[in-house]
């Protein structure tokens, strides 16, 4: 039995039946022609022979980790490290085609992996930074370090004209050291009802993160979902509202519903039929609730700070 604060997102019957119909599958596609705002059901290297070059403002990339991982009817099987340095390399070109000259894209992977990551990075766009993000979850290890950062490459077409917002991405942190000048006005933070507070930068490391549970609104069944907070900043740093999303690698549908959140088109790619259906049911729910958790008054907030809405 489910317990009462499971918020978990499921399916039944009835509403695959409704949501299967919104699905686009490859063999719908017209060549070089785009489905805009849609969810492509199908293979992805035979989507992406039909779709046009150069439609995408930002690409954000969550491939299969190189470990032994079962999404729905698909297993994923480790490989050695040239092993997945070839998985990246058969279809990573082909993805970069899509990206716009101005473009940006973000390709998502673990310790064991990153290297392979850059390597294949380095081959086709330029590298900006490298982000790690803390996935603080689970119990830990009893014969090695628990494993909780993940990384996120950043890379562009064009280091002379891409689009960042760093504006759009700060961070709201609580003052743990309210320093004052001689008129006791503070010096770089604000007194607020909820308690003092600053706005700093974003650095490329990330502690605020909350991994998705079985008691918040975006949770679902999928294995390895990306939180909805660390989408969003993606999508606000490296576009604008309007521009194209794309994500070849969608899952549950993360990277679209937040875009559809944030104000931006979207168009992703799952071969998975229970995902994209789950990702279609996201995209309703943001029709009437575009909250994000995490973000507020257009910042991001740390992790379990406590504050008004």
């Amino acid at each position: 039995m489910t317990a009462p604060r499971n918020r978990t997102i499921t399916l039944t019957p009835a509403e695959e039946t409704v949501l299967e119909k919104k699905l686009i599958r490859t063999d719908m596609l017209e060549k070089g022609r785009l489905p805009e705002d849609s969810i492509i059901w199908g293979d992805m290297a035979h989507a992406l022979q039909l779709l046009p070059d150069e439609f995408a403002d930002l690409i954000i990339l969550d491939p299969p980790y190189n470990l032994n991982k079962q999404f729905g009817t698909t297993r994923f099987k480790a490989l050695g490290g040239n092993g997945y340095l070839q998985y990246l390399n058969s279809w990573l070109p082909a993805v970069c085609r899509k990206l716009k000259p101005a473009g940006s894209l973000y390709l998502c992977g673990d310790w064991k992996c990153t290297a392979q990551l850059q390597t294949a990075l380095e081959g086709v766009l330029h590298i900006m930074n490298r982000i790690t993000w803390q996935r603080e979850k689970g119990r830990g290890a009893t014969n090695n370090w628990k494993n909780c950062m993940e990384d996120i490459w950043f890379a562009v077409k064009d280091p002379k004209q891409y689009y960042f917002n760093a504006e759009a991405v700060k961070q709201k942190k609580r003052v743990i050291a309210p320093y004052t000048d001689n008129n006791n006005r503070p010096k770089d933070w604000a007194r607020t009802p909820d308690g003092n507070f600053r706005l700093t930068g974003a650095s490329n490391f990330w502690d605020d993160i909350s991994v998705p549970f079985w008691s918040m609104p975006e949770n679902t069944e999928h294995p390895t979902q990306k939180p909805e907070k660390l989408i969003a900043k993606l999508i606000l740093a490296s576009s604008k509202e309007g521009d194209l999303v794309f994500d070849p690698f969608m899952g549950s549908g993360t990277t679209v519903a937040v875009a559809k959140k944030l104000g931006r088109h979207f168009c992703g790619i799952e071969m998975e039929r229970t995902y994209c259906l789950l990702a279609e049911k996201r995209l309703l729910q943001a029709d009437t609730d575009t909250t994000i958790q995490g973000f507020r008054d257009g910042v991001f907030w740390e992790r379990n700070t406590l504050h008004k809405k």
